[in-house]
């Protein structure tokens, strides 16, 4: 029963992960650029009467939909661990989400705030599961095995979302095998198989994952007992030198590592011109060496240590920023991508690892401690793609924002740095 729960946690990232590829990183922000470009307008569009630049409209969307999951994630993460309403908050998020995707159906390109709606909600959907997905790592796993459950799970998620993507491809290049007119209804069906994917293959997580398994009641109090777990919680972090720092050390780098994922495709689209199934490719790249990525680096991490190895990528992310400054060709496009693979799904999966080790032990709120976390790296991505799409929109070019993204990636490194933790004091948990 033990491994059908964790096969069942992993497999969540099978079903939602092909989101995050698809609309985020792919096919969506491709197809968006596409039907929102005119050769009356160029890349102007108007947004419920405001004239804007449409990859900025689209890094602003994103800004919004993870503000929204950062002001109410914490409220929500207390009631569900005083409530011991994790699995009911995750169900909420994941058919929010599924629906959305669904709904993108519908956009042609004619019904622009009806395409960001729905790709702001499919955002919130998504990241509102993850708060509550993430939280039952140290719920259903011993410590020693965090690290490779954590990158099966990752390593699932991207094996998962290749083999749609790799079908969505398939079907916009070859639209008349599938009885399709043209590529862009076949990335419209792309979206709805999306929203069908994504909640049809979490019935095997809703299925096995344990429901409230402390036995907590819900009482006419949870909401006030909800905001007092996040208060309790807080107090507890911010008595943590280690995990303070640490979490400094992650918002800092997740501000480049999650925008990268989110925008590496319109970069490619407005600065280099590729093709849409040349920026597809690109991403399949990075998701194929991802999953080596994330067991190489929690197989270092157990030789030298969560820290060293951490350090270790974040540094490589640097030079990432660095040579997409640079790059001019499609061939070094694809190098660079071949880069960000090897880290990407590293750094995602040894943070979390990372930070589960720093819960203190016998705690039961770890869907509140797992907030901070996902807040933190929410408000990441806030500012992150905010000011990736606001030095576009100052300066009118994407290579400027990328040596900000590098700054952010610094930063991170020398908190990291700073983090006075020897590899074997993260075997015992502990708020200091």
């Amino acid at each position: 029963m033990r491994n059908k729960i964790h096969n069942a946690w992993a497999m969540y990232d099978w079903a939602n992960s092909v989101y995050s590829l698809v609309i985020t990183s792919t096919i969506f922000p491709v197809y968006f650029n596409n039907v929102t470009t005119t050769q009356e307008r160029g890349d102007l569009v108007s947004f419920f009467g405001i004239d804007i630049v449409n990859t900025v409209l689209y890094s602003y969307a994103i800004s919004f939909s993870f503000l929204v999951i950062a002001v109410i994630s914490p409220l929500l993460s207390g009631i569900a661990d005083s409530g011991g309403k994790k699995l009911l908050f995750m169900k909420f998020f994941t058919y929010l989400g599924s629906l959305a995707c669904l709904g993108l159906f519908f956009f042609d390109g004619d019904n622009l705030e009806w395409g960001i709606v729905c790709a702001i909600l499919a955002s919130i959907g998504y990241a509102g599961s993850i708060v509550f997905y993430n939280a039952f790592l140290p719920e259903i796993s011993k410590e020693e095995e965090f690290d490779f459950l954590s990158a099966k799970g990752f390593a699932l998620g991207y094996i998962g979302s290749v083999i749609l993507l790799i079908l969505n491809l398939v079907m916009i290049e070859f639209p008349d095998l599938f009885h399709l007119s043209d590529g862009g209804q076949a990335a419209r069906w792309s979206f709805f198989i999306v929203g069908f994917w994504w909640a049809g293959f979490a019935q095997i997580s809703f299925k096995y994952l344990p429901d409230n398994p402390y036995g907590k009641k819900v009482n006419r109090s949870l909401l006030f007992v909800g905001y007092k777990e996040i208060k309790s919680v807080f107090y507890k972090v911010r008595s943590s030198t280690v995990m303070n720092r640490f979490l400094l050390a992650f918002f800092f780098y997740s501000m480049g590592v999650q925008t990268v994922m989110y925008l590496a495709a319109t970069f490619g689209d407005k600065e280099l011109g590729l093709p849409g199934d040349q920026l597809i490719i690109t991403i399949l790249i990075i998701q194929l060496v991802a999953i080596g990525g994330s067991y190489l680096f929690a197989f270092i991490s157990k030789l030298s240590g969560n820290k060293a190895s951490l350090i270790v990528m974040v540094f490589i992310w640097v030079l990432i920023c660095c040579g997409a400054y640079f790059v001019q060709t499609a061939y070094q496009f694809f190098a660079l991508a071949f880069v960000v693979g090897m880290v990407m799904g590293g750094i995602q999966s040894l943070s979390r690892s990372t930070y589960s080790k720093l819960i203190p032990a016998h705690t039961t709120d770890h869907a509140s401690f797992f907030s901070f976390f996902d807040v933190t790296e929410k408000i990441a991505i806030v500012l992150g793609t905010f000011s990736y799409g606001f030095i576009e929109q100052m300066t009118g070019s994407m290579r400027n924002s990328s040596l900000a993204l590098g700054l952010f990636f610094f930063v991170g490194l020398g908190f990291l740095v700073l983090l006075k933790i020897p590899p074997s004091d993260l075997q015992k948990p502990a708020i200091d």
